[in-house]
């Protein structure tokens, strides 16, 4: 009896050390950093282990040692009279299954399981058991500090660099990522997302936003060609409201940069010699990166380009920014997209709505694809053709085509080739 009790304490114990040993390494800094400012004893004990942490990781690793050598060896008594019958004497088979046995409970009671539980709750399981820890920290002190020494003192022999001897907190962007995610699903479920927030959350997320999600098309651009006189680019700048406008020579596809409308009124005759030239960027770029590139070459505007070459649009500083703050609007901007219920069953979209953002909105499932992101889109690839206006059309909500629920749908306006407005009806 008294060998049961002392496997179960030192299994217990090493699974306890193995789960502290992950929780330590994957906690969110961040969050255990801004916990300390309630002056708690669990956090000022959390804060000496990380002011201290090659100490810390010593002492994990010398107390999980010492109870898997106590667990090996209570466990070979416990298991001998009941493998002695098995094994006939054979003492080299005997010592294998003992030990295959231990190391199968091992791996899974004190490694595996311990390790899964503390890794997905590792802030948590760091804050309750914390105190538990501390007393084992502090009498396994000196053996830790002389493996320490006795580690740093190898390491200096074979000339590779401590580069973990730091007390200082080290916050990544996983960090942030983490707090952030959890104070967006708390505002989410109390409807009262605070903007700082999601701002700071749009920016992080800006690393992985592509360009194709955020760039004018080509048949929204306002653009004329390089050998406009000025009054017909006067007259563009008059109808579309823009400040900038698209030059281009010969078809869209050879932009060869844009004018400004203050450049062009100062030099009316001569306004192609202060055409801007714009860098050329590809669909599958970074929106970061681009954000980067405008701020070191101090541009504004860039083309957008296919993998075949042609023009799919241009894209602004004021497109990538609006990644991050929201709708950005100016004297310029004249196109509102509508998004409105207007009846239990009946919605009026714009083409140019994102299939994603009306099913968020109105809390419906209309098929969302690689192939489109709008309405417009998708009203295209499900009819194979152009609508005509106030046609009435169906469309399967299954993206296979198999037969399934259908809404109907209404294109209500169409100007040049472009699904403006559109009637859902479910």
């Amino acid at each position: 009896m008294e060998n049961v009790v002392i496997i179960v304490l030192s299994l217990l114990f090493s699974a306890l050390f193995s789960g502290m040993e992950i929780a330590f390494v994957s906690s969110n800094k961040l969050l255990l950093q801004l916990d300390k400012s309630d002056n708690s004893l669990t956090s000022d004990i959390i804060s000496i282990f990380y002011d201290h942490p090659q100490i810390y990781i010593s002492t994990i690793l010398v107390g999980n040692n010492i109870c898997l050598v106590v667990f090996s060896i209570k466990m070979a008594d416990l298991l001998a009279p009941y493998l002695a019958p098995i094994t006939q004497g054979h003492d080299l088979l005997l010592a294998f299954m003992q030990s295959l046995i231990a190391t199968i409970i091992v791996l899974f009671m004190g490694e595996y399981i311990p390790k899964s539980i503390f890794h997905s709750n590792a802030n948590l399981c760091l804050r309750i058991f914390a105190p538990l820890l501390l007393p084992i920290y502090a009498v396994l002190y000196p053996v830790a500090m002389f493996v320490t020494w006795l580690s740093i003192l190898i390491m200096k022999i074979f000339g590779v660099k401590d580069r973990n001897n730091s007390s200082q907190f080290t916050f990544t962007r996983a960090d942030f990522n983490y707090l952030l995610q959890e104070t967006l699903d708390t505002d989410t479920e109390q409807h009262n997302i605070e903007p700082e927030v999601k701002i700071l959350q749009n920016a992080l997320d800006l690393t992985n936003v592509k360009l194709r999600e955020c760039y004018v098309p080509r048949t929204d651009i306002t653009a004329m060609p390089v050998t406009a006189s000025a009054s017909e680019l006067i007259k563009a700048f008059v109808q579309s409201g823009h400040s900038k406008i698209v030059v281009y020579a010969d078809d869209i596809d050879n932009i060869v940069g844009y004018i400004h409308s203050n450049e062009m009124f100062n030099h009316r005759d001569e306004w192609q010699k202060h055409i801007v030239q714009m860098p050329i960027v590809p669909e599958s770029m970074a929106a970061q990166k681009l954000m980067q590139l405008f701020l070191r070459k101090k541009k504004s505007m860039a083309i957008v380009v296919d993998e075949f070459g042609g023009t799919a649009g241009i894209i602004t500083l004021e497109d990538i920014m609006e990644e991050i703050f929201g709708d950005i609007q100016d004297e310029h901007d004249a196109e509102v997209i509508t998004a409105k219920q207007v009846s239990d069953n009946e919605y009026l979209v714009s083409g140019r709505l994102p299939v994603d953002e009306f099913n968020e909105k109105f809390a419906l499932k209309l098929p969302e694809s690689d192939n489109y992101e709008t309405l417009a889109g998708l009203i295209l690839h499900q009819c194979a053709r152009f609508p005509k206006i106030n046609e009435q059309l169906t469309i399967n909500l299954n993206e296979d085509m198999s037969e399934g629920k259908k809404i109907k749908v209404q294109c209500l306006k169409i100007t040049n080739n472009r699904i403006e407005l559109v009637k859902i009806t479910t």
